[in-house]
């Protein structure tokens, strides 16, 4: 395996990153919040985009994997300048953008920064506004009270170790949010969306699939798959999502 390369960014940021060149368009996969770029679904797209000689870019934001700063440090402000610095400074060209939980809202947010860069997107239990929604809504009195005080919580997760939630988290991305203004993507999406997904609701992408102002966006419901979407029969839907999108480039 290729060494990890790294990125200084603007902000001071050192990003890890795995880059392989290749015809257009690049894909680029987001992952999700605590992921790193040596997930499953991360790894097996930059094999497959490798074998048709095609541009692929995964990265760790800051916080996260290889890449510099501490997750508890974060927030989706900073994890969407580095993906636009991932972005602007390892790549050339039309984009799809593939964004897995997490990643997706930050796909939706490189859409709003630079529609121009992308040709077609891909969601997998795409995330957006869950800091609002998914945490500060279901608080309790008490935890929002700590959270407000303390400038943290701590919340137990089906999919990774327990997490600390902080106040500069929370109130960032309520200046991110994507649900509450219009979203426009001039471009095809394809939405996937497992129905045993215990960390982002079928709602959730039934919401974003209505709220998108798209001409061709599409949802996916997979019976019993879960949040990580990442066996077997999940990666070829991936993959044929990606194809799909390709095929309607040209």
């Amino acid at each position: 395996m290729a060494a990890t390369e790294f990125l200084e960014t603007a902000q001071g940021r050192r990003l890890a990153y795995h880059r392989s060149v290749g015809a257009g368009p690049t894909v680029v996969f987001l992952g999700g919040l605590k992921s790193d770029m040596e997930g499953t679904k991360a790894v097996h797209l930059e094999a497959w985009c490798q074998a048709q000689g095609r541009g692929f870019l995964r990265f760790d934001y800051s916080g996260h994997g290889e890449s510099s700063g501490t997750f508890e440090e974060g927030c989706i402000g900073d994890w969407h300048e580095d993906t636009v610095a991932a972005v602007s400074g390892l790549s050339d060209g039309p984009l799809i953008v593939v964004g897995s939980s997490m990643g997706g809202w930050q796909a939706l947010l490189l859409a709003r920064a630079c529609p121009e860069r992308i040709a077609g997107m891909v969601t997998i239990a795409a995330a957006p506004d869950f800091t609002e929604d998914g945490y500060w809504a279901t608080f309790s009195d008490a935890q929002k009270a700590t959270l407000m005080e303390v400038g943290q919580v701590e919340l137990p997760s089906d999919y990774m170790d327990p997490y600390i939630v902080t106040r500069r988290m929370v109130e960032d991305g309520r200046a991110r949010l994507v649900l509450r203004a219009p979203l426009k993507l001039p471009f095809p999406v394809r939405c996937l969306q497992g129905t045993a997904d215990t960390a982002v609701s079928t709602e959730t992408a039934l919401k974003l699939l209505h709220h998108a102002d798209c001409e061709d966006m599409r949802l996916l419901l997979v019976k019993d798959a879960d949040h990580r979407f990442s066996d077997g029969p999940c990666l070829g839907i991936i993959e044929a999502a990606i194809v799909e999108i390709l095929e309607l480039l040209g």
